[in-house]
């Protein structure tokens, strides 16, 4: 019998370590609890958004290939309109602007994933049965093509670079959204407030100026011809509807739905609300507004720990089983590495407070704070990392509940305005603390009503009582919760 050679050829090697590899691949990914984890684990929503924007796309070219009428709502605002117009051969290339409204709608999902991504809030199932189920969304955006998904991606534009930080930019887009329509205007009050609490006042009245600047620049040529009737036809809150296209209050008669009295009552109603949950809202923003500033305060931190790190991996490969003397250097490195006591403190507040205000599923997780809490010895789980991107939870939900109030409280919803909601519907839903049962019902419930034409006495009522249900149990949970948001302040 021949002896094992002292050094194995480099292919026996290679052979090992790619024998290993599989093995470790096998493993990881090629098991029950990896596939269950990309189905209830909102941490695996990033892997799974590029599989639901591929199946989109399949999905929405499948629609336009299907038979259509002609444009029902050609005039949206002149500028994106009048491009539409051109772009389409003077309107008669229907098929081509239908394939444009396809890449809007990919690019606002887009948009849609990224913030859900980073709030780590609802579990990819949810997002996948929710986008797929809805044959009113992909009917208003791709057979319709009316201009409420146009500014709705400006409003989805704005929030994700609000949540990077460049506050310039997100007010550009929002005012964008603003001039495509109006219905943007909802989640003014939640966003007023996200300037104040992280820009202060000076700053919030640079932006609101930039927010006017636009408009007055969009504006200029109607403003310079005839200004008034520009304006009374642009933002005209005091519009009446058609009874006969509401979707919400088809059990009223049209007297009532068409009288003064009723509109009024209605924007008390909606201003009352906005005022009860304006507390709750700026504790959430202030929370958020502390932890990006921790963030941004922790991050050279964080950025040593991973290269001390590295360093180490790279040495322990070089000489796994020799000991190495720590140098003068990396003693220093560690000393820089070190979080101060208040840093540490507010951390531990951070972890327990995000967790109970995320429900049941967040407190499951663990935020990750130092190497040695992670049990596999290979660089991903080595890497040091806090998610701090998991507080947009705290920038989201009042943003969110600014808008559905408004929809709440609106005097007529006709059915291109289910895009104004729907895709924070997953987020408003998964925040209370329903079973799972009830939240797809209430779904389930709401994609119902909107998708019976022509509307009914009975889906105008279950449209009002899952809001009602909704808004209850957001309202439940958030004041429950405030506890938790001055315990971060701790």
């Amino acid at each position: 019998m021949g002896k094992i050679p002292a050094n194995p050829p480099k292919s026996v090697l290679n052979r090992k370590e790619n024998q290993s590899l599989f093995s470790k691949i096998r493993k990881e990914y090629i098991s029950i609890t990896f596939a269950k984890s990309l189905i209830f684990d909102p941490a695996r929503l990033p892997l799974i958004s590029i599989l639901i924007l591929a199946a989109e796309l399949v999905l929405n070219v499948f629609v336009v290939q299907s038979d259509t009428g002609p444009l029902v709502y050609p005039a949206g605002f002149v500028y994106i309109y009048s491009a539409l117009y051109f772009l389409t051969s003077h309107g008669t290339n229907i098929r081509l602007a239908q394939y444009v409204f396809v890449g809007i709608y990919l690019l606002q999902l887009m948009l849609v994933l990224r913030l859900y991504c980073k709030s780590r809030k609802i579990p990819p199932y949810v997002m996948a049965i929710t986008i797929f189920t809805s044959y009113r969304i992909h009917s208003i955006y791709v057979l319709r093509l009316f201009n409420d998904p146009i500014a709705i991606l400006f409003l989805y534009a704005a929030l994700n670079v609000f949540i990077d930080g460049r506050w310039t930019l997100g007010s550009v887009m929002l005012s964008l959204g603003v001039s495509v329509k109006m219905n943007i205007l909802l989640f003014a009050p939640a966003i007023l407030l996200l300037y104040i609490t992280n820009l202060g006042w000076l700053k919030t009245m640079l932006q609101l100026t930039v927010c006017a600047m636009i408009q007055l620049i969009l504006g200029a040529p109607f403003l310079l011809t005839h200004p008034w009737q520009y304006i009374k036809g642009s933002f005209d809150l005091g519009r009446v509807f058609e009874h006969k296209w509401t979707v919400n209050y088809r059990f009223l008669e049209p007297e009532i739905f068409e009288s003064k009295m009723f509109h009024l009552a209605l924007l008390g109603l909606h201003l009352t609300l906005l005022v009860v949950f304006a507390s709750p809202c700026y504790k959430y923003f202030q929370n958020y507004c502390r932890l990006r500033h921790l963030e941004m305060m922790l991050l050279p931190q964080i950025e040593a720990q991973n290269r001390a790190e590295k360093e180490k991996e790279k040495k322990s490969k070089k000489a796994p089983n020799q000991a190495l003397p720590a140098s003068k250097e990396n003693k220093q490195e560690k000393e820089q590495e070190k979080l101060t006591a208040d840093q540490e403190k507010f951390l531990k507040s951070f972890e327990k407070g995000i967790k109970k205000m995320s429900g049941k599923q967040q407190q499951q997780q663990k935020v990750e704070r130092a190497p040695e809490e992670s049990p596999a010895p290979n660089s991903a789980t080595n890497k040091f990392s806090i998610h701090f991107d998991r507080s947009t939870q705290l920038a989201l939900l009042p943003i969110f509940l600014s808008n559905f109030i408004g929809i709440v409280c609106a005097r007529s919803l006709h059915y291109q305005f289910y895009v104004w909601y729907f895709h924070s519907l997953p987020y408003l839903t998964w925040y209370t603390e329903y079973t799972n049962s009830l939240k797809f019902l209430l779904l389930l419930l709401l994609e119902f009503c909107w998708n019976t034409y022509p509307s009914t006495v009975l889906s105008s009522i279950v449209l009002h009582t899952c809001h009602l249900i909704l808004l209850v149990g957001i309202g439940r949970k958030m004041f429950r919760r405030i506890p938790d948001l001055a315990q971060l302040n701790k």
